[in-house]
């Protein structure tokens, strides 16, 4: 392998052996010069090795000048000078991140909540005295708080109004929460404000939404004669949010489009690069995750114009306390019951989807389109279905584990000064709230009032009569302080890790002088429990493309790609090959799995597992089978060879090829 520039690409020429380590670097595929390429120095320099003694030193001022960007992204504090009103300071790592922002036109603020993202933007209008029209986006929640702290950061006259679907403010700064943007599209697109920021911008993390059109644009797509939509335009960007990828990365695209479309082009490469974009057989995949190290390189290093900016409070709040997650596994008791219906609803739902997941792949393997396309709309709808149900099943759980929950606050309450206390439905938090009575609760849900929610915040933190907030994870999530509490309890839990960081985070952020105790009540056997291991598996791949430090290692050339794949080409390849004898032999060997068959609820060695249950157990019930039939019954029960015995095992392995 060797690398060269030509022009201003670098150039990677491999041989077809060695193409995985340029993929792999970040390299892209040129189809009509047949090269790796990349604009990138910082990509280029992972392959260094392979470069002349010149171009080699132009690379390491590159990486240099990389480490550099990283640092800067990691800033706890720069010696640089920032207006501040009298009485007021920002502190050191506020004054760095306001520092980053003013040196790119474009800026991601991922500072973990409770930082002061807020102050921070604030900061930027401080510090650029070019700024005269700001467009502020926040949740309803939090318009109130923007204009109170925009009236106390700002050190120069601008006046702040908030709009209306009724009321556009004829003011310097215009507050507008995501709810109603969509209505007032054309008023947020007649200028090109000075700057734009967007507060909490994962709530326009989907590009179908009219709220994420409204503000972010569109990308164009050329298929369908769509031409590219750029959104709010503005001379400086701010898209703020402590969980830039609240689930998963596919949701950062839309708001990385918009800020630097330059940088972020198109949607299917950051797919197939970074969200392990594949065909499943039931169309595109988007929802996994890849190359999560260089893809929090490539935000972090960004470009002259796009950075992104993103501390933790351990590398910046070093007087901050830990922060520390416990599980509590109760008995179920008195909501036995609830956890059954719930159990029942959770595996009527799994086989359910298991069963047209079945038919799909069997439609896959037969000649008729239509039949295939039908299959596919089933599952579709038996999903939203079992989903529904399962959903029910959830809140009735959620309704008879109240009083268990009310039981563990209460014991909470004797050794600790006040509780925090998070669930998801109206009637659960109205049990919690009736339940603890006696402690003077606040509530904070979707319907509460502007006024009366900063009164609830407030009368939480300085009246000691009031020792319980109960609040719904969404409403209550964001844009408030409930540091008068250290200890956090989760009647309910949530399926997206980054909503349950920013609830906890009420507590855990600056004037907290205590280590926070979060906790999350589970009923033991219920679905809350397996959710538990989930959402920390969540978080792991957020953390991965957000924080976690990594070094940059050359991958491996791949091995031969296994034979076990259930596309339609794999079919057609087997099927073609198909003989009677083959059919005979795969017809007796999923006859044979399919009587062993318990059930497919575990791994456990006895027949099918899951969906090759319901596909093994179909062919084996057929009277006879098409070569395409035996290609996808060969395909699936070759994994189950070791319960064939040898002489079976090898006949099907001989069927392969």
């Amino acid at each position: 392998m060797t690398l060269e520039k030509r022009d201003r690409r670098y150039i990677a020429i491999s041989t077809y052996e060695e193409r995985a380590v340029p993929k792999a670097a970040g390299f892209h595929w040129d189809r009509s010069a047949k090269v790796w390429y990349t604009d990138d120095a910082g990509i280029a320099s992972r392959l260094a090795q392979y470069a002349g003694p010149e171009l080699i030193e132009e690379l390491a001022g590159a990486a240099r000048a990389r480490v550099a960007k990283l640092n800067a992204s990691r800033a706890a504090d720069v010696d640089v000078d920032i207006p501040v009103p009298n009485g007021l300071a920002y502190l050191p790592f506020q004054r760095a991140g306001i520092a980053f922002c003013l040196a790119h036109e474009a800026t991601l603020v991922g500072d973990a909540p409770g930082l002061g993202k807020t102050i921070e933007a604030i900061g930027v209008i401080n510090g650029d005295v070019s700024i005269r029209r700001v467009l502020v986006v926040c949740p309803a929640t939090l318009r109130l708080n923007w204009r109170r702290e925009l009236e106390r950061w700002l050190v120069r006259t601008l006046t702040v109004g908030i709009a209306s679907t009724t009321a556009w403010p004829e003011t310097d700064v215009v507050i507008v929460n995501w709810d109603i943007c969509e209505k007032l599209r054309d008023r947020l697109r007649d200028e090109t404000w000075d700057l734009a920021v967007l507060d909490e911008h994962h709530l326009a993390k989907n590009p179908k939404a009219k709220r994420t059109q409204a503000t972010l644009g569109v990308e164009a797509n050329k298929r369908k004669g769509q031409e590219a939509d750029d959104g709010i335009r503005a001379r400086r960007k701010l898209a703020m949010s402590g969980t830039p990828i609240v689930n998963r990365p596919v949701e950062a695209f839309p708001v990385l489009h918009w800020l630097d479309a330059e940088a972020w082009p198109r949607f299917w490469p950051y797919a197939m690069r970074y969200c392990d974009a594949h065909n499943s057989g039931y169309g595109w995949d988007v929802s996994g995750a890849s190359n999560l190290d260089e893809l929090q390189e490539k935000l972090r290093v960004g470009t002259a114009r796009f950075g992104m900016v993103r501390r933790l409070k351990a590398d910046v709040l070093t007087e901050l306390p830990a922060k520390r997650r416990q599980v509590i596994v109760i008995p179920a008791n008195g909501a036995q019951a609830a956890v059954d219906a719930e159990t029942r609803a959770w595996w009527a739902h799994e086989e359910t989807v298991t069963a047209m997941r079945a038919q799909v792949e069997l439609a896959k393997a037969g000649e008729d389109e239509g039949t295939y396309e039908a299959a596919v709309a089933r599952l579709r709808d038996a999903t939203r279905v079992a989903f529904t149900e399962m959903s029910i099943q959830r809140h009735e759980t959620a309704l008879a584990k109240a009083p268990a929950v009310v039981a563990h606050v209460l014991d909470a309450l004797e050794t600790t000064g006040k509780v925090v206390l998070f669930a998801h439905h109206h009637d659960v938090i109205a049990a919690l709230r009736d339940g603890l009575a006696e402690y003077g609760p606040v509530v904070l849900t979707g319907e509460t009032e502007m006024a009366d929610r900063q009164a609830a915040v407030d009368r939480f933190q300085a009246d000691p009569a009031c020792r319980v907030f109960i609040g719904s994870i969404t409403a209550a999530g964001v844009g408030i302080t409930l540091t008068a509490s250290s200890h956090v309890v989760f009647a309910e839990l949530d399926w997206v890790p980054g909503n349950v960081t920013q609830a906890e985070d009420r507590t855990h952020r600056i004037g907290q002088r205590e280590s926070v105790l979060v906790q999350h009540v589970v009923l033991d056997g219920s679905l809350d429990a397996r959710m538990a291991q989930t959402l920390v598996e969540k978080q792991d791949v957020l953390d991965r493309a957000l924080d976690r430090e990594t070094e940059w290692e050359l991958p491996a050339l791949p091995a031969p790609a296994a034979s076990g794949s259930t596309s339609r080409g794999r079919v057609a390849q087997l099927a073609e090959r198909m003989t009677d004898e083959g059919r005979v032999i795969v017809h007796e060997a999923l006859r044979t799995i399919a009587g062993m068959c318990d059930g497919a609820r575990a791994i456990d060695g006895h027949g099918f597992n899951k969906i090759d249950a319901a596909v093994g157990k179909s062919l084996a019930e057929a009277a006879t089978l098409t070569n395409r039939q035996s290609a996808l019954g060969l395909i699936v029960v070759r994994k189950y060879s070791r319960q064939l015995g040898p002489e079976m095992a090898a006949a099907l392995a001989g069927l392969t090829g």
